[in-house]
């Protein structure tokens, strides 16, 4: 049996915050998501700094940032337990994270340049695939690391059209 998630007035704000960049106004939602930041603080409960460095990275333009909040994404993770996530959501398994954390990191090294470390991130991306779903998700995740690996291979540094995050990204 499921239950609901959890009340968490940080994730409330993680959302809100999101949210803000989802309508387009990615500067207030960087604003914001860097001010919780400073307030969780980088040893804060892992599953705050996961969730929030995982969406900053997509409100910024500039791949290096991006690139910045994906590593402290990965970071968290790797400290992150299922019984941690399991209490925002007891649906929730921190392995599934892995496929798409790994998937921003070889987006992130392959848009600066550095294919090596691109193809070691999509290789750990796929070493983790079997956690997805086969849902829309899941299809999601899988189509984008083959488009990660394919611009790997033709030494592509451009955004991916299906790439989150600005529209100048």
């Amino acid at each position: 049996m499921t239950t609901a998630p959890t009340e968490d007035p940080t994730m409330a704000e993680i959302t809100a915050a999101v949210s803000l960049g989802h309508t387009g106004d990615t500067a207030a939602a960087r604003t914001r998501l860097l001010e919780l930041w400073r307030r969780i603080g980088p040893v804060g409960d892992p599953f705050h700094r996961c969730v929030l460095a995982h969406y900053a990275a997509d409100l910024h333009d500039d791949p290096a940032e991006a690139l910045v909040w994906d590593v402290r994404a990965l970071d968290a993770a790797q400290v992150l337990t299922d019984d941690r996530v399991q209490r925002h959501h007891d649906g929730l398994r921190i392995a599934a994270f892995l496929p798409s954390l790994h998937l921003n990191l070889a987006d992130g090294f392959r848009r600066l340049g550095s294919f090596t470390a691109a193809a070691e991130h999509v290789s750990a991306a796929r070493r983790h695939e079997h956690t997805l779903g086969d849902d829309g998700y899941g299809t999601m995740i899988r189509r984008a690391v083959d488009e990660v690996a394919e611009a790997i291979e033709r030494r592509s540094t451009g955004k991916r059209a299906s790439a989150p995050g600005p529209a100048t990204r």
